[in-house]
C-alpha cells in the first residue's frame, strides 16, 4: 500500500467518523483495492448492540453523502462497499472486547502464551476472561492476538446492560 493510499484512508476515516457517530457507528476499517480502472472503497461499521442491514444501508447513505461532498477520493471512480466488522477481525480496542462479552476468545500473549476462555467483563484497559472456571484478569497491554471463536450449538446467553451474563439453565 502506498504512503497516498494510507493518507487518503485516513482523510476518509476522519471525514465519516463524525457523521457515522450521530447514527451510533464506529469506523472499524477503511479499505482502498484497485479493481480495473475502478477502485473498491470499503468500509466495515460496528456499533454496541451489533449492526443490522439497516445499519449498513444508513452507513452506506451517510458515508456516500459525505464522499459526494469532499475530494477524497479523487477523480478516479469508485465502488463503495459497507459491512460489519466480522468475527474473523482480532479484538484490538477496548470496546471489541466490550461488544464481545459471553463471546469465546482465543488470546494470544506477547509473553506469547495463549489460551481459550469466555469473555466476561471488560474495561478501558482489560477484560476478565473465564478460562475453564477461573476468573484470569487479562490487561490489552499484554495481548498480542484476541480472536472470537466461532461457536455452533451454543445456548443463548443473556447480557444485561452491565455486562453480566445469565447463561440458560439445562433444566
Amino acid at each position: 500500500m502506498s504512503a497516498k493510499e494510507t493518507e487518503t484512508q485516513v482523510r476518509i476515516e476522519a471525514e465519516i467518523a463524525d457523521p457515522l457517530g450521530v447514527h451510533g457507528l464506529d469506523v472499524e476499517a477503511v479499505e482502498i483495492t484497485p479493481a480495473g480502472k475502478r477502485r473498491v472503497l470499503r468500509i466495515a461499521v460496528d456499533k454496541d448492540g451489533g449492526v443490522t442491514m439497516d445499519d449498513v444501508a444508513e452507513a452506506a447513505r451517510t458515508i456516500d453523502g459525505v464522499l459526494e461532498a469532499s475530494d477524497v477520493m479523487g477523480e478516479m471512480p469508485y465502488t463503495l462497499e459497507v459491512t460489519s466488522r466480522g468475527v474473523d477481525r482480532p479484538l484490538t480496542l477496548p470496546r471489541h472486547w466490550r461488544r464481545n462479552v459471553a463471546r469465546l476468545v482465543k488470546v494470544t500473549a506477547i509473553d506469547g502464551s495463549s489460551w481459550t476462555g469466555r469473555i466476561v467483563a471488560s474495561t478501558d484497559d482489560g477484560a476478565t476472561v473465564d478460562v475453564a472456571g477461573v476468573q484470569r484478569p487479562v490487561l490489552y497491554a499484554e495481548v498480542a492476538k484476541a480472536l472470537v471463536q466461532i461457536e455452533f450449538n451454543r445456548k443463548p446467553v443473556a447480557v444485561d446492560d452491565a455486562g453480566d451474563t445469565d447463561e440458560e439453565d439445562d433444566a
